[in-house]
């Protein structure tokens, strides 16, 4: 049996030391280079994930890890550690403050623990399967909201989702909401699960992106998906986040 409490508690402490090492690179000098997708990466980001890496495999020597510019290790074993150590390179590098350090744990499949540290705005938001959801150590939850007319959407990544045949879906949804915003990155999620905003779409991003964010949404309350309405999973490349009753009419409308 994994004891989901005792990985949190050594999961926020990597967070924690992640956090120290992007804040004494945010507003300094480093090295940065592409990667073969073109993405951005810097000292920050691998340095962040040697930290983190070096903390949960010191704790938990028998779990895999699967760190955003690492190799992946482990992945056949039980549990599995999903890392990404500077989710939002480009906002570091721009140094706007929206950037953050996910780390989720998946035990037999099932995603567990999540901490999601986002060092500029001073936040850590935390959770494991049936402990509830916390913000900088305070229970937070999802909204009440239940009608469309009173329901604040955020969309993240959307180029896929604007060429597809699914583009008036989300036109038919946004039409009827109360507010539309665009917050993107983590910082959607962090509102969706203290109730500020109830519905998130995404349809480009990956697991490390959200695996973090999944577990603390849902143990706030909330409902998550893939935009089909499908589980998360390792492949997972779209999200629909939201509280119960605004992720069931969403996910009507969308696929109406």
């Amino acid at each position: 049996m994994v004891d989901t409490a005792h990985c949190m508690t050594v999961a926020r402490t990597a967070a924690q030391a992640a956090a120290e090492i992007l804040r004494s690179y945010f507003h300094g000098s480093y090295k940065r280079k592409s990667k073969a997708d073109g993405s951005p990466v810097t000292e920050a980001d691998i340095a962040a994930e040697d930290a983190i890496r070096e903390i949960l495999l010191g704790e938990f020597p028998d779990h895999g890890f699967y760190g955003e510019e690492g190799d992946a290790t482990g992945m056949g074993r039980e549990c599995i550690w999903l890392v990404d150590p500077l989710d939002g390179t480009k906002s570091f590098i721009s140094r706007t403050p929206f950037f953050s350090t996910q780390i989720a744990l998946q035990v037999a499949g099932e995603l567990v623990v999540g901490v999601s540290s986002a060092p500029a705005f001073d936040e850590l938001a935390a959770a494991h399967r049936g402990g509830g959801a916390s913000l900088n150590g305070s229970a937070v939850s999802v909204s009440n909201v239940a009608t469309l007319k009173s329901a604040r959407v955020s969309t993240g990544n959307i180029q896929s989702l604007a060429a597809s045949d699914k583009w008036s879906g989300l036109g038919r949804l946004l039409a009827q909401v109360n507010r539309t915003r665009g917050y993107g990155d983590f910082y959607h999620y962090h509102l969706l699960a203290r109730g500020e905003i109830d519905l998130v779409v995404e349809s480009d991003l990956n697991i490390l992106d959200i695996a973090a964010l999944t577990v603390i949404v849902r143990e706030a309350g909330g409902v998550v998906t893939e935009l089909d309405g499908g589980p998360i999973g390792l492949n997972t490349r779209s999200i629909l986040a939201g509280n119960p009753r605004i992720h069931s009419m969403a996910l009507e409308i969308l696929h109406g």
